[in-house]
């Protein structure tokens, strides 16, 4: 029995030896070696005395526990995918096959296609459309990565080597589409395309141009650079071809040339403008310097830049320079001269710095810059420019009580048809906000001295009057004039039996002068010597006034028992208000001149000469601020406001409240009367008014001035009324009415906005400047409807647009009986859309006084889907010309262009 017991311990001993340290043939999972186990509950359950089990060494593993061999990775990202039909894996093969609506998405590239497959063998994925007997070939790949779209017939891709074939591929590169028939992905970055299209049209399946590309390269955001290139129009090809062409692509702004515009001009031959090279200097600004060059040897030159900086400014800087040559050296009517524009452009963000401000609007020059420039960009109507203005300006306030406010302005103003000019460099004001000496901290303003407050304002200018021809020049500055004007106001009001607002204060002036005059007489040439005095002097003034005013309001209404008018009510507001002010006499700033070459003059003669009314002057005559008066005046203001309105009844009936509508905006009458004259103590009544009609389109705007005194035979006015002189109540002396009206069917029906409301200025309607060789023409939306041909013109509903803009404008002066009227003008510009792609238009007025047609033009509009074709025609006056153009729409080939010109005549 002792000995059964030993075999059947020994049997389970290596039983448990056997399965501890055997392995079988199959390979484990890399990294997780299988443990000995190093004691087994058998064993242990079972007690042997005195027998020892020898310790064994731990067996060495399998030679096929760590294979030598590396598993294969098959790609370098996860591949998720997905089909709407069925998703397919052939283990064999290792293919994935994916049906309808098919869509892989592997690290940044994306493909979305009717039928994809996948070879993990071959790292290759297959993409193609689906082919239906109804609908045909549809679900057409489209290959993204990154930013970079591609839409194929089908493609082939290595998901190692990132190659690709695209086959039939359409991908936008900047504003203009590559169409090519087979296109080789080398990279990211670089792809290479055979027989290809490129175009910025909009139907790409019959596209009405394109470049047709031999062979190319594509730097997606950067360029495309080709081989032969020629130009078809309606897959018809033209004399229009290249060797080479390079279309820039990058999406930042990037140095390159400036192609000039070539042409003739009448009197100074063949021409290349605009022409030289763009400088992209940094993000924040750029530089373009063109040039003009003429066969006779003028020339132009023009730098152009602009500079921005988020959140904190923006503006450009232009300068333009142009020597002319006129006929041939030898000849008479040689002549050479030089003509220059300067214009800025600054505005600040107004979140940059709410405390301060800067801010410049110059445009200043030679003042016959536009009339006698030869640049195509200064044709047009910029010549009818009479004025040039400029502006630069710094301004500060410290928040606090009170406030202080301080700026420095430059201003310039200039006449191009007097060529005189006058600055102010510069202009400082500063002020101290209004104080209240007298009131409480807490509660309202309420009475006489609580409402009492006080400003400080102060003024100094440098002002210079020059003429063109002393412009920039040292000259410039001799007849300069500098000055400063302090001013105090001190100020209440108050209410009086409720409805009467009062208003009095006084006001402090002191005026301090740099540049006073001394006149002398010269009895010997009986002529006034004025002599300029430098160096400081300053007079001080005064004046009081007070104002009493209310409102009153009028109801008229024209609703009664059993009667429904359609005018309900009219409502009248008047406002009167009577002013009275004193202005003290401070002729002790003024005295006589000095008679020189007096001798043998007896003492009355001197008496005649010094009470001789131009020999009585002031120091300060000819100073920036004027002189004090010299005159007692006491006097009273006498001034009427009133506005009309009407309460109708709504045509909508389901409104309850009334329509109201202005019947006038304003009707003012005004004048005063001097207690201290002498005589013609009454001034002239001054009315004026304004209103709209035709539901705000057409604005008014009139005004009368009407004298109560009389005139003698000398045409001069007499201290006598009018009607005390056989005459009417009052003579009207000068009259004027301006009337501006905007018609459009486009808005016909529409509640009208602001922005719709006739302007009151008339030179609103004057032809603007055109020029279609220079502009950047956007691309025109099309207005798509049903039932309409391929120019989007529907002929079961069809409207034309049209807009039309008036504007007239009549003065009448009787002020020295003449009778006449002194200027009567009718402008007017328009245009008509005809269909949706031609557009017709014209600009143009009539003096009716002198009978005759004012600057006129024409203007004619075809849109050419990716083209634009332009005509403009002066048909008379000194400037006739006409100007045709056709070009590509889109900036990036804004130079496929033709365009012919004919200048305005040579006038000697």
């Amino acid at each position: 029995m002792h000995r059964n017991n030993f075999k059947i311990l020994f049997a389970l001993s290596f039983t448990v030896f056997i399965n501890t340290f055997g392995f079988s043939q199959d390979i484990p999972k890399k990294g997780k070696p299988i443990k000995a186990v190093e004691d087994d509950s058998l064993v242990v359950d079972i007690a042997v005395p005195n027998i020892e089990v020898p310790v064994l060494s731990e067996k060495s593993q399998d030679s096929t526990f760590t294979d030598s061999i590396k598993p294969k990775e098959l790609l370098e990202y996860t591949v998720k995918y997905s089909a709407t039909d069925y998703t397919k894996f052939n283990h064999k093969n290792q293919k994935l096959y994916l049906y309808n609506n098919a869509r892989i998405d592997y690290g940044d590239m994306n493909i979305t296609a009717g039928s994809i497959t996948i070879d993990y063998n071959t790292n290759m994925v297959y993409a193609k459309g689906i082919t239906d007997t109804v609908s045909g070939y549809t679900q057409k790949p489209v290959f993204t990565q990154g930013t970079n779209v591609v839409e194929p017939d089908s493609i082939i891709f290595n998901t190692d080597s990132k190659k690709a074939l695209i086959y039939n591929s359409v991908t936008e590169q900047g504003e203009g589409t590559v169409i090519a028939s087979l296109t080789k992905k080398e990279n990211d970055s670089v792809y290479f395309i055979k027989n290809a299209k490129y175009t910025t049209a909009t139907d790409l399946d019959d596209p009405d141009y394109y470049i047709r590309l031999l062979k190319a390269k594509i730097v997606p955001g950067k360029k495309i650079v080709t081989g032969a290139a020629g130009m078809y129009i309606y897959d018809v090809p033209t004399p229009i071809w290249l060797p080479f062409s390079f279309f820039p692509q990058s999406e930042k702004h990037t140095s390159g040339v400036l192609i000039p515009t070539f042409g003739e001009q009448n009197d100074r031959g063949y021409f290349l403008q605009n022409g030289g090279y763009y400088f992209a200097i940094n993000d924040y600004v750029d530089l373009a310097v063109l040039g003009d060059y003429y066969t006779n040897g003028s020339y132009g030159l023009r730098l152009e830049s602009t500079y921005a900086k988020r959140y904190r400014f923006r503006g450009n800087l232009a300068f333009r320079f142009e020597n002319l040559i006129s006929s041939e050296r030898g000849f008479p009517d040689y002549s050479k001269s030089t003509i220059y524009n300067l214009r800025w452009s600054h505005s600040q963000d107004s979140k940059a710095n709410p405390n301060s401000r800067f801010s410049a609007s110059v445009n200043l020059g030679s003042s016959t810059y536009y009339r006698n420039s030869l640049n195509q960009i200064n044709a047009g109507s910029n010549f009818l420019t009479n004025t040039l203005n400029s502006s630069v300006s710094y301004s500060k306030t410290f928040q606090g009580e009170p406030q202080v406010n301080y700026s420095v302005t430059a201003t310039h103003t200039q006449n191009t048809q007097s060529q005189s000019v006058s600055m102010t460099l510069p202009t400082f004001q500063g002020s101290i906000g209004r104080m209240y000496p007298f009131a409480s901290k807490t509660g309202t303003k309420k009475g006489i001295i609580k409402n009492v407050n006080l400003q400080y304002n102060l003024r100094g200018e440098n002002r210079i009057q020059t003429t063109d021809s002393l412009f920039f020049k040292k000259e410039m500055f001799d007849d300069a004039r500098a000055g400063f004007q302090h001013t105090i106001p001190l100020t209440t009001n108050f209410k009086v039996f409720k409805h009467f607002s009062v208003s009095a204060g006084t006001n402090y002036n002191e005026v301090w002068s740099f540049n006073t005059i001394k006149k002398t007489y010269d009895y010997s040439t009986r002529e006034t010597i004025t002599e300029d005095i430098n160096g400081f002097d300053s007079f001080r003034t005064y004046n009081f006034s007070t104002s009493i005013g209310t409102t009153v309001y009028g109801m008229f209404n024209f609703e009664k028992e059993g009667k429904d008018p359609k005018l309900m009510a009219i409502r009248h507001v008047m406002r009167p208000s009577v002013s009275y002010n004193i202005n003290p006499a401070f002729d002790k700033y003024y005295e006589s001149a000095e008679v020189i070459n007096a001798d043998g003059l007896t003492q009355g003669e001197l008496d005649a000469i010094q009470s001789s009314n131009n020999l009585e002057y002031s120091r300060f005559e000819g100073s920036i601020f004027g002189s004090p008066g010299r005159d007692f005046s006491s006097s009273m203001g006498i001034s009427i406001a009133n506005n009309l309105e009407a309460k109708i009844k709504d045509k909508d009936t389901t409104k309850t409240e009334p329509k109201k509508i202005k019947l006038l905006n304003s009707l003012n009458f005004s004048s005063s009367y001097n207690f201290a004259a002498d005589s013609l103590k009454w001034s002239p009544v001054r009315v004026n008014g304004s209103t709209q009609l035709f539901n705000n389109q057409m604005s008014i705007n009139f005004g009368a001035t009407l004298d109560p005194y009389a005139l003698d035979n000398n045409n001069a006015r007499i201290n006598k009324f009018n009607i005390d002189n056989g005459g009417s109540l009052f003579r009207l002396t000068t009259a004027n009415l301006t009337a501006s009206w905007s018609l459009s069917n486009k808005d016909k029906g529409k509640k009208k906005d602001t922005d719709n409301v006739a302007s009151d200025n008339p030179e609103d309607v004057l032809p603007k400047n055109i020029d279609y060789a220079n502009q950047q023409i956007g691309r025109d939306e099309d207005e798509n409807g049903d039932n309409e041909n391929e120019e989007g013109v529907n002929f079961y509903n069809h409207k034309i647009p049209w807009n039309l803009r008036l504007a007239y404008a009549i003065n009448y002066s009787n002020s020295r009986r003449q009778n006449e009227i002194s200027s009567h003008s009718l402008m007017f510009s328009g245009d008509i859309d005809l269909t949706t792609k031609w557009s017709v238009g014209a600009s143009s007025g009539y003096d009716i006084k002198n009978q005759g047609f004012t600057y006129t033009q024409l203007r004619f509009s075809r849109d050419l889907l990716s083209w634009k074709m332009d005509f403009s025609w002066i048909p008379f006056s000194e400037r006739t010309s006409w100007n045709f153009f056709i070009g590509i729409k889109s900036s990036i080939l804004q130079d496929l262009k033709y365009e012919k010109r004919r200048q305005p005549d040579q006038r000697l």
